[in-house]
């Protein structure tokens, strides 16, 4: 039994389009001439205008609108140009919306809405493919083009219908292969409406070409991508893969020693010190370079202390500063007698601290020869303030000779990535090394005088910020 509301499609070329019709807006789609697709329609003005084309010649005129999310449309908002449809099949769908099969028929353009309500009636004229400028040559030449980009697209992994193919190589009209190829490539509706807009069908399909190109090569670009990320993701994977064969035969042999554990437990408290970003990523290399070493060499043992190092430090932990200045007069007092001016110059320090919590100019800087109290001054102004005072070697070297020498180094990371406990053990180390060296620069007498009494520490300023 045949469908009432289904019948035979005439082509086309032979159905003489009325000029007045109600308008169906859609959204998110362009709909070419012989181009049949489903749509959904929900919107009572659209309902209601399908209503009236069923109940006449079935013919609606297919306009797409500006903005998608414009739920109520108004002339400003839809396209002029369009293209006029026969309806072919309706079914009403539970949810109170209909769902349509049309079949685009000719392109059109609106002269006149004759009626806005209940639903949008139009007037309109239709458009007919201007005669194409170009030679037949020239024609050929750019279907052949846009034949072999298709092509292309799909070697890329752009997914067309079997049968959509079959009909795109076989098509020998200019404007109907440019509007086959545009309503299949699933473009945004902007570039879509413009391909529908073009009258000239050589234009028409060149302006195709160059959509196809500017796709080909986001293709081209999202597979090379694709392929890293395979290539990437299939490295770690092999590695993964012989690293656990080699535990399991190291296994069966019997030699999983210590050093293994050794690199599991070094990356274990790496990842649960919460380093900063780039000591994290100095101290990774080096876990690297380590697991690479025979565990006889120098070497080995020299990263493997610095690593020791590295991971002691409390990255992530801070103390709170106690910014009493008579309680830190009081403790310098206890601990060292004389210095008056290096002791002021310490007070005046923390008085400004206290005024500015953030304070990003002068660090204190001791300067002198070994033994003079440069250190239980850090360890005095440490427990002023309330921190806990630990001695940090330049790179675990102890003597400025050896820091001279040695070839390990501080990881590459400014004052701030330091914990805050160590800021003054840092910088008190650092200037120690350098002070050694500017003193031995001077004659041996200018020093002398200090060495009886152990009193001579010179304070000065430094703008290194941390």
């Amino acid at each position: 039994m045949t469908d009432p509301n289904e019948q035979e499609i005439q082509s086309p070329q032979n159905i003489e389009v009325p000029s007045q019709l109600p308008l169906l807006p859609v959204r998110d789609i362009v709909v070419f001439p012989y181009m049949v697709l489903p749509l959904f329609v929900g919107r009572d003005m659209s309902i209601k205008a399908i209503e009236a084309a069923l109940a006449g010649n079935r013919m609606i005129f297919l306009a797409t609108q500006k903005a998608l999310d414009v739920e109520n449309p108004t002339q400003k908002d839809i396209h002029t140009v369009g293209t006029v449809g026969i309806i072919m099949r309706m079914l009403k769908l539970p949810d109170e919306r209909i769902k349509i099969l049309v079949q685009g028929i000719a392109k059109a353009k609106i002269t006149k809405y004759i009626q806005t309500d209940p639903y949008y009636s139009v007037r309109i004229d239709k458009l007919a493919d201007t005669k194409p400028t170009a030679t037949p040559l020239e024609a050929e030449a750019v279907m052949r083009t846009v034949k072999e980009q298709i092509e292309r697209i799909v070697s890329l992994g752009k997914i067309l219908i079997p049968d959509v193919m079959v009909v795109i190589e076989n098509l020998e009209e200019p404007g109907r292969l440019a509007d086959m190829v545009a309503s299949n490539l699933g473009l945004k509706a902007d570039t879509t409406q413009v391909v529908l807009e073009i009258s000239d069908p050589i234009q028409r399909l060149r302006q195709v070409s160059d959509i196809l190109g500017k796709e080909i090569e986001v293709l081209s670009m999202q597979q090379k991508i694709q392929a890293q990320a395979k290539g990437e993701m299939d490295k770690t994977q092999r590695e993964y893969f012989l690293r656990e064969q080699l535990k399991a035969i190291q296994k069966e042999l019997g030699e999983l020693d210590e050093r293994a554990e050794e690199i599991t437990e070094f990356r274990k408290r790496i990842k649960d010190a919460k380093m900063p970003e780039k000591v994290l990523k100095e101290t990774e290399k080096q876990l690297k370079r380590l697991e690479k070493m025979h565990p006889d060499t120098a070497e080995s043992a020299t990263v493997r202390t610095y690593l020791e190092w590295m991971v002691e430090l409390p990255w992530s932990k801070r103390s709170k500063d106690s910014l009493d200045l008579k309680a830190a007069a009081k403790v310098l007092n206890d601990d060292h007698y004389d210095l008056e001016k290096v002791k002021e110059r310490i007070l005046e320090y923390l008085a400004v601290r206290k005024l500015k919590e953030k304070m990003k100019g002068p660090i204190l800087c001791f300067v002198g020869p070994p033994g003079v109290g440069k250190t239980s001054l850090g360890k005095s102004i440490a427990r002023a303030l309330g921190r806990e005072f630990v001695r940090i070697s330049l790179g675990g070297a102890r003597l400025p000779t050896s820091c001279a020498r040695s070839r390990r180094k501080l990881p590459k990371a400014k004052t701030r990535d330091f914990p805050s406990i160590y800021r003054i053990s840092i910088n008190i180390l650092v200037c120690r090394s350098t002070c050694r060296k500017q003193s031995s620069k001077k004659t041996k007498s200018a020093w002398q005088p200090a060495w009886p009494g152990r009193k001579r520490v010179a304070m000065c300023s430094t703008s290194r910020r941390r």
